[in-house]
């Protein structure tokens, strides 16, 4: 169990090795299969993986480590922005990729795609969960747009990441961490009401 939890790739292992574990009692023992609901809920559930990625990272970045900054000594520093950061934001924009592209394939497997992307206006606002369900669809988009052609390009400038940037000034590195901050900040705004949508749409009003 030792050699499992201390390696990350091995812990990963492991949890796939249990969900399929469930799979393979949903195919047998609870008489399953692999139609059209299962691969609803396939992609449902890596929506929800993915979102998990992502949203705990924008967390993470707004809850701790933008505030925690200002506090740590500037010889470690360096430390965070060489490092941690740089690992971070790795899984927080593919977190953020995978979360809308499962997102989108979930609304066209359901078949409200259109629907949900237009808030309902397609079928004459007749389902109330689709314009719910679209309103957090939007915030995700937006949140998405700004991580990849906001955050990450500016967050890329202000640590010179894989070195892209040496000849930088420090006042345009210092400009670029602020921008990135900023839209950071504005993800972690939006992400509260997708939520609210998101699971509104599920409990409050029906889908279909």
């Amino acid at each position: 169990m030792t050699a499992v939890l201390t390696n990350l790739r091995n812990a990963v292992i492991a949890g796939c090795a249990l969900a399929v574990v469930l799979l393979l009692l949903y195919l047998t023992v609870w008489g399953g299969a692999l139609d059209a609901s299962f691969w609803r809920f396939f992609f449902r559930w890596l929506h929800v993986l993915s979102g998990v990625m992502w949203i705990g990272l924008l967390w993470y970045f707004n809850f701790v480590q933008i505030p925690t900054m200002p506090k740590i000594p500037d010889e470690q520093k360096p430390a965070i922005g060489k490092h941690i950061a740089p690992e971070a934001l790795f899984w927080f924009r593919w977190g953020a990729m995978s979360t809308i592209v499962t997102g989108l394939i979930l609304a066209y497997l359901n078949a409200y795609f259109l629907s949900v992307m237009t808030l309902g206006a397609s079928t004459g606002f007749a389902v109330p969960g689709h314009t719910a369900l679209g309103i957090g669809m939007w915030f995700g988009i937006i949140m998405w747009f700004n991580v990849w052609f906001v955050i990450w390009p500016n967050q890329q400038k202000a640590l010179n990441i894989a070195n892209k940037y040496p000849d930088l000034s420090a006042d345009d590195k210092a400009k670029s961490a602020r921008t990135a901050m900023l839209f950071s900040r504005t993800n972690t705004v939006l992400s509260v009401p997708m939520l609210f949508s998101m699971v509104a749409a599920q409990g409050l009003f029906r889908l279909s």
